[in-house]
């Protein structure tokens, strides 16, 4: 079932939604554990960006925001994708 796009309308907001998604799915307390993130490029042009929450137990859940779709992939500890996310306006990186 298709979910309504997310409002979002900054880079930090971006950061606060992926980081509360992924906590959720495992049932992380949000905050205790790092997220880093990475910027993604196609030739010189910036596509998306790239998140890592690294959990207890060497436990990593990701997720990519793509510039092109204007979408959030989510993805489990085993690499299986869980959730696809709309964003209702592009943000600029």
């Amino acid at each position: 079932m298709p979910r309504d796009p997310i409002t979002i309308h900054s880079i930090q907001q971006l950061r606060q939604f992926v980081s509360h998604t992924l906590c959720q799915q495992s049932n992380f307390e949000e905050g205790i554990f790092q997220v880093t993130e990475r910027i993604l490029t196609r030739g010189k042009r910036t596509c998306g960006i790239f998140f890592c929450l690294h959990g207890p137990r060497s436990v990593k859940l990701t997720a990519v925001w793509e510039t092109e779709t204007n979408s959030i992939l989510f993805y489990g500890s085993t690499g299986e994708r869980f959730r696809k996310a709309m964003l209702a306006t592009a943000l600029a990186i």
